[in-house]
């Protein structure tokens, strides 16, 4: 379960731990730009959610949505793009 945060400028998708292991997070407990909170519940897992990400001019945009819903779907329908698992990280 975790929190998830995308890097607006590249694309990047991490979650909180992955970020605060990389040494990202400061006390504040939020990660500086570029990075920002994907909304969605706090404890999402991707065996249920799915992690997407837009490019919106020139920043990227973050979503989760449940795996194989109609948001899902329709998200897809709009260019929305689904972050493969093993490519969630801190690169």
């Amino acid at each position: 379960m975790a929190s998830f945060f995308i890097d607006t400028d590249t694309g990047q998708v991490a979650t909180l731990r992955q970020l605060d292991e990389a040494g990202l997070v400061p006390v504040t407990g939020r990660p500086a730009r570029p990075w920002h909170p994907i909304q969605g519940t706090g404890d999402a897992t991707t065996l249920w959610y799915a992690v997407m990400r837009k490019p919106v001019r020139d920043k990227f945009i973050g979503a989760l949505c449940i795996r194989h819903s109609d948001h899902h779907a329709s998200l897809l329908q709009k260019g929305w793009q689904e972050v493969a698992v093993d490519q969630i990280a801190v690169n």
